[in-house]
């Protein structure tokens, strides 16, 4: 039997960023079979609130005991802003509850000590930096971390204006990097805009959806040595 993989969606609107991992997923772990848990609910609340609320953590906790319900091996949450409901989620079930910043906060931290971290939502800041902080401890490294918000980006892409967004993120990105050694962008969104912020800033620029993907197949691989042993 394949294994299978649960998907929680927490938003419709970034359907490139949907087309982008499914690819990830073809390349990566094509055996893999994927089911999609979507509440496009989830992430609109929590940015109207300003915070994870605990109905949206309920909700979180819900999806994950329904991936496990439905028989996954493990869970991926593909939304940055909803870390913490993660958290309270993982406590609920017996199978692996992912988060897609897992893997590109740890490379970051193992990389580098002075970190710019770089996001167009403002809930996605504050999860993003304390799972930066959560890996340092774990590693025992001492970090700083520098943040910038370009709100401004977001709502231009909203509009449709992708060209004045695209300029606003990269501005943002050449402002911070002289203080910074390593550029994390925090939301998958951003993605697209990793190679030409490198090439302007000089700084490695770390993205979430392929090392997610590659941590995932790890998770599963050593749930599949570990059944097998």
């Amino acid at each position: 039997m394949p294994q299978t993989l649960a998907l929680i969606h927490t938003s419709q609107v970034f359907l490139t960023v949907e087309t982008m991992m499914r690819q990830l997923f073809s390349e990566i772990m094509p055996d893999v079979r994927l089911v999609n848990i979507m509440d496009d609910s989830l992430l609109p609340d929590c940015m109207s609130m300003g915070r994870i609320t605990p109905a949206v953590t309920r909700r979180m906790c819900a999806y994950a005991v329904s991936a496990e319900t439905a028989g996954a091996d493990a869970a991926l949450s593909l939304c940055s802003s909803l870390g913490p409901a993660v958290d309270v989620a993982r406590k609920m079930v017996g199978i692996p509850v992912i988060k897609i910043d897992d893997a590109h906060t740890e490379k970051a931290v193992r990389e580098a000590t002075r970190i710019g971290v770089m996001a167009t939502v403002a809930s996605t800041l504050a999860p993003t930096v304390a799972l930066i902080r959560e890996k340092a401890a774990t590693l025992k490294k001492d970090v700083e971390i520098r943040v910038s918000l370009s709100s401004a980006a977001f709502e231009a892409l909203m509009r449709g204006e992708k060209e004045a967004h695209d300029a606003m993120v990269l501005e943002a990105a050449r402002n911070l990097a002289p203080g910074v050694e390593l550029i994390l962008f925090a939301q998958a969104s951003m993605t697209r805009l990793g190679p030409r912020a490198e090439d302007e800033t000089g700084r490695p620029v770390l993205t979430s959806p392929r090392l997610a993907v590659e941590y995932t197949k790890r998770v599963l691989d050593g749930l599949k040595r570990d059944r097998g042993a």
